[in-house]
């Protein structure tokens, strides 16, 4: 059942396309801690060939060595072929997720999951209303005083730890108005792409994102009726509910007549840049979704052209960063993050030792391959704690909990603090 599924969903001609080359191996985080060829991109795709051409039956080892994947896609920037792997593992999940029989238990977390929570954001709103409770009416001290956490894995310890507090009301609830005026001159139109996570667990982050953007010359619109950009159901095999959401998001930022949409997330950023290949099939939306993905920009892209660095407070702290895989491997963006940086006044930028390579995140993948995850992590934290910065940047959710985890975990609390990047250029922008 498994090969005809691979059959249906794989672009053959782009399985086709690698070359055995190899320079993949060096850049993949699961290759290199494992040492193991089924566990590079070369190997995987090799697997997936092997098992579409009838070579080789789909086992448990197949179905693991595909799930074991990060999807960082740091193979894409250094393949001389350009084999589009992201793509290639995500229609390999979605067969996986076709066929695979999984405990009832797991098909009950994976449908409230994917079904009933990420795609409804009131539900996701009520749910941030209950975590600021326990957060905030003493619940959670008194949890954690009794000890009661002892029995959650330390990986789940450490998430709770320095899970950031929750908003009670969406972002279009906490702005009074649904178009946010540019200060002086309008250069741009832009759509506010607010996120699901975004807009629960980082709330003051988009906040930011909306001053600055302003600031920058830009009208924003915060657009109602969007959803979940649908990255965490893409990369976990459920693409048919990734293009439902897809579908919703690029028909309203479509109606709303903007120039630019705007994500500051990179995850999210690179999801929704790539609605034209989600979409590609579907013959009402395709035109739409070629114009939403053209449009698509990660907030350090305009910040980059449009803010007066002169304007800004000093900053004399040590700084350096920890790349977004999505960010850097699907929106292409790697320079205009380190160029804001840099441009502080006062501060200074350390390199960071592989800041490219991927910190564990991956979305849900530190809760999903906790072992493999924890590992990249205190490689990760080894490299951070050799720049001795006062903060470490990021432009991710993910990453910036992971970060969080792992100066937590390395004991370097107090010494450092992880910030994303608006939150720190917001810092130092002077405010009206």
């Amino acid at each position: 059942m498994l090969k005809e599924a691979l059959v249906k969903k794989l672009d053959y001609e782009e399985l086709s396309n690698c070359m055995r080359c190899g320079f993949c191996q060096p850049a993949c985080p699961t290759f290199r801690e494992t040492g193991y060829e089924a566990a590079s991109p070369r190997g995987r795709i090799a697997l997936m060939k092997a098992v579409a051409d009838g070579v080789m039956e789909p086992d448990k080892d197949f179905v693991d060595q595909m799930n074991l994947c990060l999807g960082c896609r740091a193979c894409e920037p250094v393949c001389p072929a350009g084999v589009s792997y992201g793509q290639l593992i995500e229609q390999t999940r979605e067969a996986i997720e076709d066929v695979q029989q999984h405990p009832w238990w797991i098909k009950a977390v994976r449908k409230l999951a994917f079904v009933h929570l990420f795609p409804e954001q009131k539900r996701l709103q009520q749910l941030g209303r209950l975590l600021r409770f326990y957060q905030r009416s003493g619940l959670q001290q008194a949890v954690r005083k009794l000890g009661l956490l002892f029995w959650l894995p330390r990986h789940l310890r450490e998430m709770e730890a320095i899970m950031p507090e929750a908003a009670a009301r969406s972002l279009a609830d906490e702005w009074q108005a649904a178009v946010i005026p540019a200060v002086g001159e309008r250069k741009y139109r832009v759509g506010m792409f607010s996120g699901c996570i975004m807009d629960v667990l980082f709330q003051e982050t988009n906040k930011n994102t909306v001053r600055l953007l302003a600031e920058a010359g830009c009208e924003v619109v915060i657009v109602p009726g969007q959803v979940c950009c649908g990255a965490l159901h893409a990369h976990s095999g459920e693409r048919g509910i990734a293009r439902k959401l897809a579908r919703t998001n690029v028909a309203i930022f479509h109606a709303a007549n903007v120039d630019m949409i705007i994500s500051n997330a990179g995850g999210c950023g690179a999801m929704l840049k790539e609605y034209d290949h989600l979409l590609t099939d579907d013959a009402e939306v395709r035109e739409q979704a070629d114009w939403f993905a053209a449009r698509v920009k990660d907030i350090s892209e305009v910040l980059g052209e449009q803010m007066d660095a002169q304007t800004w407070q000093s900053l004399p702290q040590r700084i350096t960063y920890q790349s977004s895989c999505h960010l850097r491997n699907g929106m292409k963006v790697s320079n205009e993050p380190v160029q804001l940086l840099k441009a502080i006044p006062g501060a200074t930028y350390v390199p960071l030792f592989e800041g490219e390579r991927c910190c564990g995140s991956a979305g849900i993948y530190n809760l999903l391959q906790p072992e493999m995850a924890s590992g990249l992590l205190d490689e990760k934290m080894g490299h951070v704690a050799k720049t001795q910065a006062d903060i470490l940047v990021t432009s991710n959710p993910g990453c910036l909990l992971q970060m969080k985890a792992g100066i937590h975990r390395a004991g370097l609390d107090g010494r450092m603090e992880a910030v994303h990047l608006v939150d720190l250029l917001a810092r130092v922008s002077p405010k009206e």
